[in-house]
């Protein structure tokens, strides 16, 4: 039988690519999404759109009461900066949001939940690259609801009172990148903004001095490992780290941009500021979990990936 995946935030840029691939895979998708940072475009066709959000749970009661297989928890606010601003919007889409999540999971029996959890919780992290076993030290508030809302999801796992088996995997995703990442919100994605920059002909705003490190992995790698996961047992119960293992620097990755469009430091304004709150120094990915328990790698190197993404952005900024 056709298995029914319900994505939330499935309309935004990483729950377009992992819809994709379900639909490749002869899922059925439904995927729920306000559309406030997701696109309609980002949809493969085929899916089944519901506009709304993990706010309103008479909706998600609707979704859930036909049956699911799986919940792909995707939705939520993703911006530290934003997170600090309106610490408590932030907590009631990212933690609230998963909690409701789980509520509808556990009324329905829904057996399968996949978690987007992130990197930042790792926060000043000594060990780098780092496992998944090193104590999260979250230093914005944005990474607290994120480190929230995994434990929610792996307490309520836990629980000996549900009446039926409930499994879930939580993805510390580092920083994904990749076709169809918006060029246009200055709050997500320094790779994306630093493309969308040089293509409207901006300065580079580069905040610290730039040698601070960041891991980026190819959006179409990540959307391999959350499909694998669905229904592999060795994933159940697991918080899995996604990412490469090699951090680059923004300095690095603002030169890689800049060659790409034929410009230097010296022909090309670059502008440093003050570090943002919250913001993390080091980033990389220990990712032997992922490899022992779903065989997973990266395939897309930013040395091809970076380049092809900007070939998509000329592309898209053409059109």
């Amino acid at each position: 039988m056709t298995k029914r995946v319900l994505i939330t935030g499935g309309a935004g840029f990483i729950g377009g690519h992992i819809a994709e691939l379900l639909l490749e895979r002869a899922y059925e998708v439904i995927v729920l999404d306000n559309l406030a940072t997701g696109s309609l475009s980002n949809l493969p066709h085929g899916v089944r759109f519901v506009e709304g959000d993990t706010s309103d749970l008479e909706m998600l009661d609707r979704i859930a009461v036909r049956g699911l297989d799986a919940v792909l928890h995707i939705a939520g606010q993703a911006s530290i900066r934003l997170s600090f601003a309106d610490p408590a919007a932030d907590l009631n889409v990212n933690t609230l949001g998963t909690i409701r999540v789980l509520q509808a999971c556990l009324k329905h029996h829904i057996p399968r939940l996949l978690y987007a959890s992130s990197m930042v919780i790792y926060g000043g992290a000594p060990q780098t690259p780092t496992p998944e076993t090193a104590p999260p030290e979250p230093v914005s508030y944005y990474a607290i609801t994120k480190y929230a809302g995994e434990r929610y999801v792996h307490a309520t796992a836990l629980r000996p009172d549900l009446g039926f088996g409930f499994n879930v995997t939580s993805f510390r995703m580092f920083n994904v990148y990749g076709p169809r990442q918006s060029l246009t919100n200055a709050y997500q994605g320094v790779f994306a903004i630093f493309v969308g920059n040089v293509l409207r002909g901006e300065p580079i705003r580069i905040y610290s001095d730039g040698q601070q490190s960041r891991d980026f992995v190819h959006v179409t790698d990540v959307a391999r490992a959350w499909v694998d996961a669905i229904d592999n047992p060795a994933s159940f119960g697991q918080v899995i780290n996604l990412g490469t293992g090699h951090p680059t620097s923004v300095n690095q990755l603002a030169d890689l941009v800049l060659q790409a469009f034929g410009h230097t430091r010296a022909t090309y304004p670059i502008e440093y500021h003050p570090t943002h709150a919250g913001d993390m120094r080091v980033s990389a990915a220990d990712i032997t979990r992922a490899a022992q328990l779903l065989g997973w790698s990266p395939r897309i190197p930013v040395e091809v990936g970076m380049p092809q993404t900007i070939d998509w952005a000329r592309a898209h900024i053409a059109t």
